[in-house]
């Protein structure tokens, strides 16, 4: 597998029916940008592409509902996220449309090319009709029950609930989103995407990497979760995929007796990462095919896990069958994140809109980045909550990063009239305490980008942060204020090392925390720094001018998280309590409680967090599901779980459960299930999964 010359990164293109939320971000947005930054700052060539997804039938849906058109929609939400991540400081080289004239010719173009290699099948097949709205109902004009996890509000291609991928007529007790009626069965013709065609390559590419003969990707660079879903779907059987729809909001099917259909989303969407870097060609005078045509890129796209399996299966598909086109080398997928204990949603407006965030806390972006950053969903779900917004800054970025350029610009500024210091001679003693110090320093920055490549963006930050505690430490253990008058010697060079550790962290935060980073340079006088330059010698000039001593972070009050806490309360929709009657409640008690047992008898019980790694369904049993889980040990341990009309399988990689490790093996179906996993029942008898509070390392004893 060659070194990559360059790399193409896209970010999933939202859907402009909306705003952006947090959880948006976290998903892709901000992993997506600080992989990016970290990729410039080392001099590496990169192409950061994103835009609105501007076609299908959310956004008709939309319209139709507000009175308006579907351009008038996507005009408006097109400006709004385009404004929100330049304010944010999401840095694309290119942030494009669908509904541009130039997307619209090369999906055709890239659709007539399938076509042409025999790619496609043409059906006619019954589809749902809604008779009252006189239309075909594409994928999201369609609702009903899904039939892995029960919820009563899937939509036709995929249950928002559970993440499982559907089609129409998965739907239990389907309905029309258009007229809430009761859907029949239509003949239509479309063209279908035999995916059954691609199952063996794509299987083998999925697990070795291996394509035509060449290693193309390394498997144990993708998380758990992403090789899981795609599993789940390989192991099911590749179905045929209908690659239009019956609707006149989108790219015409430019074929002849087509007429009033369109490209199916799916296949237009990932299609405007292409048409976006011919844009930025058209822009720049760039070169649009060498980053997706040439072999020494490599394309890498980030995304939630709900598109997990349209960025690793379908799309690849449709280039391969292409031709002449290289497939992503990863999909590092982010799981979801929750607020305050409940899942975001829009219908609730329970979410924090990131333009209007902007709007309360003006020049405070880098603080929402630094909270997420922190929290990223990178291998499970995870959760924001303004109150450990208000502690990571007053505790982490005040209290850290802040308190020590603080101490170090007022002290230079008291002794040496805002200018950089000589730094002296140091004795024995004192030149082992430095020693010491760069030789900590110096091994944060290769860290650093060690964890962001490895796609592990929290402990790269956590690493990044460790520059300021050393810088902090150090000035406590010297002491410069105290040292001032009895040795102006070591404190001169004291704070000429504060102030190069000041410029590293200008470095190793900059893909974190840009404004900030920005406003380092700026204080310490310096222009722009790559990644070399942390720690360079004769960086810092003595008797170079600095600036004054600024407060970089602001200290949030608790009044302030309360406001954010109530605006969030106040607005999502109240539901209405039945009314008080005089009868008294009826009280349910749980089950009963089993009877004492010995200390001893508990001591036997040996229960350890597991990681789930795969998932499938075993054949001819409806409640059962074979689970391979990672409990410590040299391999994985296969247990078989009555919990199949409970879970979908693409859903349970990468979550962590409690496993009864030491109950004696038994067969179940014919495989041996080694341990148990230990569930809990809500009051609607639906299985849930006893976590643990914070992410722990396989294997780790429960007590």
């Amino acid at each position: 597998m060659k070194s990559p010359a360059r790399t193409t990164v896209t970010a999933a293109l939202p859907y402009a029916n909306g705003p952006l939320h947090i959880g948006h971000i976290a998903g892709a947005y901000l992993p997506a940008d600080i992989y990016v930054r970290s990729l410039r700052a080392r001099g590496k060539e990169v192409l950061f592409i994103c835009g609105s997804d501007e076609h299908g039938a959310a956004i008709t849906l939309r319209a139709l509902k507000e009175g308006t058109t579907p351009q008038a929609i996507v005009d408006k939400y097109h400006a709004l996220m385009g404004k929100a991540f330049v304010d944010f400081g999401i840095g694309f080289d290119i942030y494009h449309r669908t509904s541009s004239e130039l997307h619209r010719k090369t999906s055709q173009e890239f659709f007539l090319q399938l076509n042409a290699n025999g790619a496609f099948t043409e059906n006619t097949e019954e589809q749902y009709y809604d008779t009252e709205a006189k239309q075909f109902l594409a994928d999201r004009y369609i609702m009903g029950t899904c039939p892995h996890c029960g919820n009563p509000d899937a939509y036709g291609d995929q249950c928002e609930k559970c993440g499982s991928a559907l089609s129409p007529k998965d739907l239990i007790d389907p309905r029309s989103t258009l007229s809430g009626s009761k859907p029949v069965l239509k003949p239509t013709k479309h063209w279908y995407l035999p995916m059954e065609r691609s199952q063996q390559w794509m299987q083998e590419w999925i697990n070795t990497g291996m394509l035509d003969g060449a290693q193309q990707h390394d498997p144990a660079e993708w998380k758990p979760q992403v090789l899981g879903q795609c599993n789940s779907w390989l192991k099911e059987g590749l179905r045929p995929r209908a690659m239009t729809r019956d609707l006149s909001w989108g790219v015409p099917v430019p074929l002849p007796g087509a007429e009033g259909k369109a490209l199916y989303v799916w296949l237009d969407a990932p299609i405007g990462y292409i048409s976006a870097t011919k844009q930025w060609a058209l822009d720049t005078g760039g070169d649009w095919e060498k980053w997706w045509k040439a072999d020494d890129t490599r394309l890498l796209h980030f995304i939630g896990k709900d598109n997990i399996v349209f960025h690793a299966i379908i799309f690849p598909i449709l280039l391969k069958q292409h031709g002449g086109f290289i497939l992503p080398q990863n999909v590092p997928a982010n799981e979801f994140l929750n607020l305050e204990g409940q899942k975001l949603s829009t219908s609730r407006n329970w979410a924090v809109w990131l333009h209007e965030y902007i709007e309360r806390w003006p020049d405070r972006q880098d603080e929402l980045r630094y909270a997420l950053a922190t929290i990223l969903p990178e291998f499970r779900d995870s959760e924001f909550t303004w109150k450990d917004f208000q502690d990571k800054n007053n505790n982490e970025l005040v209290a850290i990063i802040g308190n020590f350029v603080q101490r170090v610009f007022v002290l230079c500024n008291k002794y040496y009239g805002g200018k950089v210091p000589e730094p002296a001679p140091s004795n024995a003693a004192q030149g082992e305490q430095d020693t010491v110090l760069w030789g900590e320093l110096s091994a944060i920055p290769g860290k650093v980008a060690e964890d962001i490549d490895k796609f592990r963006f929290r402990d790269a930050l956590l690493t990044a942060m460790n520059a300021a505690r050393l810088g902090n430490k150090y000035l406590t253990d010297t002491e410069p204020w105290k040292l001032h008058k009895t040795d102006p010697d070591r404190v001169r060079t004291v704070l000429f090392n504060s102030l190069r550790i000041t410029a590293a962290l200008s470095v190793v935060l900059e893909p974190f925390l840009p404004f900030t980073a920005q406003k380092l340079r700026a204080m310490l006088g310096l222009g722009e720094l790559n990644w070399g330059d942390a720690l360079r010698e004769g960086l810092m000039v003595p008797g170079a001018a600095i600036a004054e001593a600024v407060h970089l972070f602001k200290p949030i009050s608790d009044e302030e998280i309360a406001a954010e806490v109530d605006r969030l309360k106040s607005n999502t929709p109240v539901v209405q309590q039945p009314p008080a009657t005089a009868t008294a409640p009826v009280i349910t008690p749980g089950p009963a409680m089993k009877a004492n047992i010995g200390f001893d008898e508990f001591t036997k019980l040996d229960i350890r967090i597991g990681t789930i790694k795969e998932a499938e369904k075993v054949p001819k049993a409806d409640k059962l599901l074979k689970l391979s889980i990672d409990v410590g040990e040299t391999a994985p341990r296969t247990i078989v779980s009555g919990i199949a009309q409970h879970f979908a399988p693409d859903e349970l990689p990468g979550k962590q459960v409690l496993v009864l490790c030491n109950l004696e093996p038994r067969k179940m179906r014919g495989v041996e299930s080694q341990g148990m996993v230990l569930m809990a029942e809500d009051a609607e008898g639906k299985l849930v999964f006893v976590q643990p509070g914070s992410a722990v390392p396989p294997g780790g004893e429960v007590r």
